[in-house]
């Protein structure tokens, strides 16, 4: 095959190409294609069009390197975050509830003496204590011991 035998078959200008494909010639697409050109000439203008044609090939490597393994733990992550976030919300609005209902607050020492009478108080006291500690640990190792004034 010679160069002579590609170049006739093949458009020599973006002109020729245009005229060569028949979708282009309705009116239709070609006013349809201008308002594209005139919305996106901002984006080429200022460069960001990059950012956007950037994040496209971002988004397309992860669909590429999604395996079903990593759909899996991402789905089960997903399932853990909103039950955890119900079950938070559903404690809260229990709670509230409860305390709604009475009419005056208790006073100090009769919720102290709940500590005492009640096991579900004292379980749900240790459950914030503890996460006060991992707070204080995480804290720690993030920032370091404090120094001492």
């Amino acid at each position: 095959m010679s160069n002579e035998s590609n170049t006739t078959t093949a458009p020599r200008s973006l002109g020729q190409a245009l005229e060569s494909v028949p979708a282009l010639q309705d009116p239709a697409t070609v006013d349809g294609l201008a308002d594209l050109i005139t919305k996106a000439a901002p984006l080429i203008q200022g460069g960001r069009l990059h950012n956007i044609i950037d994040l496209l090939a971002a988004t397309s490597d992860v669909v590429e390197m999604a395996d079903e393994a990593m759909v899996q733990k991402l789905m089960a992550l997903y399932e853990d975050g909103v039950s955890s976030v119900w079950a938070l919300s559903n404690t809260l609005r229990y709670a509230s509830a409860q305390a709604a209902q009475e009419d005056t607050p208790p006073s100090v020492w009769k919720s102290l003496r709940r500590l005492n009478q009640d096991e579900d108080v004292r379980r749900g006291l240790n459950v914030a204590l503890n996460v006060i500690a991992e707070f204080g640990r995480q804290s720690r190792a993030s920032y370091g011991p404090m120094p001492e004034d």
